[in-house]
């Protein structure tokens, strides 16, 4: 192993042991938050220490075994042989380990998400494409015990979806979806047409973080609220109170608006968390861009005018353009079976992160 490596994990194994110590200390439950702190880092440092740990050991086991070579008894070294090189495999898969643990964490790996939905080219076939995207991430959520709220839908006529916004709430949600900003191109044959050609529609998908307060400050000063009579299916408070709301950034020029709920100030509060994921993503695809100037991943930026992705439905096939990708098993990946392309884009993008940083 790199020993600058080898010399970044004894320091973090150190790291650990004075965390366990400090979480013996009777003294440390008078101070609960100090406490939560100490045990959250520790629980984030274990998988990385047991794992080099185990790689220690192996080492160890790997050095006697090769000691058993230089003796004369032609059995003991023929054994000490296979060993080694059963100790050798596990070495090399516990370095690699050890390097994707060692990268740097996006902080927003654990937090919630808002994904918007959006249908572009493509008319009505556009939005039922829509609404079959936000049936494969509900399903994925299932999967995964998240919760999903739909915050703002806006229907179409034949049940699609010219925008839907959801709230996804549970652990590690954008770690495992934030490769899904793009944009998502199907193939098929609409219902509606006859002569059975087929078409080419798109849906825009966007992957935000949810923000804290602390976060992303608003001035209530830049914000004007206007309030309105709901519209759309379904619903008896559906044109009868003024329980809408839109609500306008002025300096940025968002405009959020919500009437999934029958509250006005239900809708104004659903309102003011996307309004704010909305603006932290503002601010990181600021940064983001200035990064990119100097070194630009090649799983994709997330821009959202990025084709990443092609569903075509004659062919049972979902191709990832980003990673070369294509599974012949669309409709289990309609159905919520993503796992297999997310843990292909996150084990590429952990690539390049140890190429940018010299560990490959």
């Amino acid at each position: 192993m790199d020993q600058v490596i080898l010399h970044r994990l004894e320091e973090i194994e150190e790291k650990f042991r004075e965390l366990e110590e400090s979480l013996a200390d009777p003294r440390i439950f008078s101070q609960p938050d100090r406490y939560q702190h100490l045990a959250k880092e520790h629980k984030s440092l274990s998988p990385l220490v047991a794992a080099f740990r185990e790689w220690r050991e192996v080492a160890r086991r790997e050095e006697e075994a090769r000691e058993l070579l230089k003796e004369g008894d032609e059995e003991i070294k023929e054994l000490a042989q296979e060993e080694i090189k059963e100790l050798e495999t596990r070495a090399r898969e516990l370095e690699d380990r050890l390097k994707r643990l060692l990268l740097p964490k996006d902080p927003n790996d654990e937090k919630n998400i808002f994904l918007e939905i959006r249908a572009g080219a493509g008319g009505e076939e556009a939005a039922l494409f829509a609404a079959d995207l936000f049936r494969m991430y509900q399903r994925y959520a299932e999967r995964k015990g998240w919760r999903f709220t739909p915050m703002d839908l806006n229907v179409t006529g034949l049940g699609g979806f010219k925008e839907a916004i959801v709230l996804i709430e549970g652990r590690g949600a954008y770690s495992r979806l934030k490769f899904e900003s793009g944009v998502h191109r199907v193939q098929r044959v609409p219902e509606t047409e006859s002569g059975g050609r087929i078409h080419t529609s798109t849906v825009t998908v966007a992957v935000l973080p949810e923000a804290e307060d602390v976060e992303v400050e608003v001035n209530p000063e830049d914000l004007k609220i206007d309030v309105y009579r709901a519209s759309g299916p379904g619903g008896q408070h559906v044109n009868v109170t003024d329980s809408a709301v839109r609500i306008t950034h002025i300096p940025t020029g968002i405009v959020v608006q919500c009437q999934d709920e029958r509250s006005q100030h239900k809708n104004k509060e659903k309102a003011m968390r996307i309004l704010r994921a909305r603006l932290k993503d503002m601010m990181e695809r600021e940064r983001a861009e200035r990064i990119a100037r100097e070194r630009r991943s090649q799983v994709g930026t997330g821009d959202r005018s990025e084709r990443i992705r092609t569903y075509n439905v004659p062919q049972n096939r979902v191709t990832d353009h980003r990673i070369g990708l294509t599974l012949h098993k669309l409709e289990a990946i309609l159905d919520g079976d993503l796992d297999e392309i997310i843990e292909a884009l996150i084990a590429r993008s952990q690539a390049e992160e140890l190429k940018g940083l010299g560990m490959e």
